[in-house]
């Protein structure tokens, strides 16, 4: 069995997901007539859940944090460029192989605070935000780029070679 296909498999259908998101934002594919913002999520969103809690409660204990960046109108622009262009630019380089590892530390960072900003266990510690955080990590750890990915024709460049320090991206 080739687990090369099952690891670029992975890496594409995880692309694809920060890739779909991404393309929502700036497409408005629910036809909200609405320019994608954070500051709903960052309001509303960030009061947490634990298993038993009261839904009006608030039990994220960073929840002050993200409700003054969503009052700081600088900051959500820049805030809401990084979730759109993250989105983007990780699905686009998980889906083609290309700085695989730096693609999948940064999806797994991006996701890392959704987890922490949703603070949402209601269900239990495991969630879509840490599966998506887990699988983006793992991802970056098994080299996925070099399964059917660009990063294997990268590779084998001579800056590459000559340059070891670029490994820690690529793969």
């Amino acid at each position: 069995m080739d687990k090369g296909k099952g690891l670029a498999a992975l890496r594409i259908v995880l692309g694809a997901g920060f890739l779909y998101a991404g393309l929502e934002k700036v497409f408005d594919f629910a036809g909200s007539g609405k320019a994608f913002s954070s500051v709903g999520f960052l309001k509303f969103g960030t009061n947490g859940t634990l298993p038993g809690s009261d839904p009006k409660a608030i039990v994220n204990p960073t929840h002050d944090l993200w409700v003054s960046m969503a009052g700081n109108p600088g900051l959500i622009n820049v805030v809401n460029w990084l979730v759109v262009a993250g989105e983007l630019a990780v699905g686009i380089a998980l889906i083609l192989g290309l700085a695989t590892r730096f693609a999948g530390v940064m999806g797994a960072l991006l996701m890392g605070f959704i987890t922490v900003a949703a603070w949402d266990f209601a269900f239990g510690p495991i969630n879509e935000t840490v599966l998506y955080t887990v699988v983006a990590l793992y991802v970056a750890y098994a080299h996925a780029g070099l399964a059917y990915g660009i990063d294997a024709l990268i590779e084998k460049t001579e800056v590459v070679i000559h340059r070891p320090a670029l490994h820690y991206l690529l793969g």
